[in-house]
């Protein structure tokens, strides 16, 4: 596998986790070959994207069209989906390898280029991933180097998103109030599309990420709670304080397990409601996705018959 990885003819954004998982908004071009965005929140239109993790699951997948590889990269914010797709077979034998050793029991950081994906279920959900192109395993110091370029990155959107609330919603208007060039249509786009939110939660994110890289360990009280508040660690291998116990009489499995059994039709249950069901009752977005892929896993109780809808495994024979 290279040590190096050819990115400067990439247009790849850097962003986190949590900003693109929180994306529900593509935009594909009217043209056959124009290219396709994600736009998030915070105005970032992404085609490409830099994304960096240490590797948290590796799946390979054999289908009609030929086999795939499935890999989950934590960063300080939350998960990115990656999949090496059955048309992309000279990232193979990588990818080949990057999965043979995660069984094995090696766990280490991935740096890969990634064109974004989007799947829609039928009352609106958008779930959210990322096809490979590039891929090498990278140390501490690029990981850390990483995490600053992307958090200078996600303040810089979200000091144009500052600057787009106070201006009128146009691209002069936009212009004029300072907001930079190169956002000013995602920004449009954005501005139109989701409801306001309090930037303190990407906020969150870049002070998390520029503790990690620093090396330091820093206990940040959330923006919506002044109780609530969890240890961020300085890089992935070391120990992470357990967050607080969820609200609820059910374990996240268990309300996984349960909502799919529930609303299985003969279709299988989407990913979006799965994880809606799962806040009600009181778990996070990201114990919920922790829960689907656990239970995803080889052996484990549910499958994935096509992308973003899931079955219990006993009902797969049915």
């Amino acid at each position: 596998m290279s040590g190096t990885m050819r990115v400067g003819r990439q247009t790849a954004i850097r962003v986190f986790a949590h900003e693109y998982r929180d994306a529900s908004l593509p935009d594909q071009g009217s043209g056959e070959y124009d290219p396709g965005y994600m736009v998030t929140r915070l105005g970032a239109k992404i085609n490409r994207a830099l994304i960096c993790g240490l590797i948290d699951s590796s799946e390979k997948r054999e289908s009609d069209s030929g086999q795939s590889y499935r890999f989950n990269l934590r960063d300080v914010t939350g998960i990115h989906r990656v999949e090496v797709s059955p048309f992309n077979p000279e990232l193979h034998p990588e990818a080949e390898e990057i999965h043979a050793r995660f069984e094995q029991g090696d766990r280490f950081l991935l740096m890969v280029v990634a064109k974004q994906r989007s799947f829609q279920t039928e009352d609106g959900g958008v779930f959210t991933s990322y096809n490979a192109q590039e891929m090498t395993v990278i140390d501490k110091p690029r990981y850390a180097e990483w995490l600053a370029e992307t958090a200078d990155a996600t303040l810089r959107r979200i000091n144009a998103h500052e600057l787009a609330m106070a201006a009128e919603q146009s691209m002069a208007g936009f212009r004029s109030a300072g907001v930079p060039e190169d956002l000013i249509d995602g920004m449009l786009l954005s501005r139109a599309h989701y409801p306001p939110f309090e930037t303190e939660v990407y906020m969150l994110d870049v002070l998390q990420a520029l503790n990690a890289a620093l090396g330091r360990s820093v206990e940040i009280v959330k923006p919506d709670s002044a109780i609530e508040s969890e240890s961020e660690t300085a890089m992935p291998d070391q120990p992470v304080a357990a967050p607080p116990p969820a609200t609820s009489d059910m374990s996240v499995e268990e309300v996984v397990i349960a909502t799919i059994a529930a609303g299985d039709r003969g279709e299988g249950v989407d990913y979006d409601t799965i994880v809606r069901q799962c806040s009600v009752h009181g778990h996070s977005r990201e114990e919920a996705e922790d829960a689907i892929d656990s239970l995803r896993a080889a052996g484990g109780q549910i499958s994935e018959h096509r992308f973003g809808w899931f079955r219990l495994i006993q009902d797969d024979s049915s």
